[in-house]
């Protein structure tokens, strides 16, 4: 009877708890659905009519995303270029530099390696509302404010976030693996590509993952380093399709938006079972 009672309770329990995870889902799904309806609406209705579905006169076709691809002097093509170049440069450079750093606190016990590694920790906690305006006249001066130099900014941003889930996974490996590979004569740079960089890859899945949508969605940091008017992210691009008197288009904007939320949302769910297995690898063990 007890048991009968206990297996009623769990599945209660987990009922509620799936209606709900249900609730926080649609919640959190709704901005997306809106901006796939208000895409294909004429910019007249977007406002009066937000959660219609754009049928009869409402409908606008491809034409908003026509327009904006097209409106103002600045192409559409040179964001998509700088945006893609921005991301990927700085992904692969994030992943590159935390894991080896990583690598080299989790290995290296001395008080310079823990100070780093707490420093970058500390990194995460620091708004980016307290360092803008100092970073940006840091960026003029070192010349850091191109899409060519940005990613060199993004990587410090993204340091503390990839060396913490990183130093977690290098402590899980065992040290007797990058022994045996030393004494088959393999150097420091060797045994770090060839036997620990392999072993590292569901947490640089997981932190490229989280780094690429990171990048590509920003745009606090390009708007404040870059000369907007010659270089604009998809962010900034976006921002700018005004009119006359500051009227805003608002389909053409929402189709921009998913335009642009299109590659990151399918990137994500080609990959997302990774994210668990390497937030767990790095922020669990070790």
């Amino acid at each position: 009877m007890k048991k009968a009672e206990t297996l009623t309770s769990e599945r209660r329990r987990k009922t509620i708890l799936s209606v709900v995870m249900s609730i926080i889902c649609i919640i959190y799904v709704l901005p997306v659905v809106a901006v796939v309806i208000n895409s294909f609406k004429v910019n007249t209705y977007v406002k009066t009519n937000t959660f219609d579905l754009p049928t009869g006169e409402m409908f606008a076709g491809w034409s908003n995303f026509v327009k904006g691809m097209t409106f103002g002097n600045y192409p559409f093509y040179k964001s998509v270029l700088y945006s893609v170049f921005i991301t990927v440069v700085s992904t692969f450079l994030i992943l590159l530099f935390t894991s080896m750093a990583a690598w080299y606190i989790a290995r290296v016990n001395s008080k310079i390696s823990k100070a780093i590694y707490f420093l970058c920790v500390f990194s995460m906690v620091v708004p980016f509302q307290m360092v803008m305006f100092t970073l940006s006249k840091t960026a003029d001066r070192l010349h850091l404010n191109t899409p060519w130099t940005i990613p060199i900014v993004y990587l410090g941003f993204g340091a503390g976030l990839a060396i913490f889930m990183f130093v977690g996974f290098v402590k899980s490996i065992p040290l007797e693996i990058e022994e045996a590979a030393a004494i088959d004569g393999c150097g420091p740079l060797r045994t770090y590509f060839l036997v620990v960089l392999p072993m590292l890859k569901p947490t640089l899945i997981s932190v490229g993952i989280l780094e690429l949508m990171w990048v590509w969605n920003d745009y606090l940091l390009p708007y404040l380093v870059l000369d907007i008017n010659e270089y604009r992210t998809i962010p900034i691009h976006i921002q700018y399709l005004k009119g006359s008197y500051g009227s805003v288009d608002l389909g053409a904007t929402m189709a921009l938006i998913l335009l642009s939320i299109i590659p990151v949302v399918v990137f994500y769910l080609l990959c997302q079972k990774h994210i668990i297995k390497g937030v767990a690898a790095g922020a669990v063990k070790g």
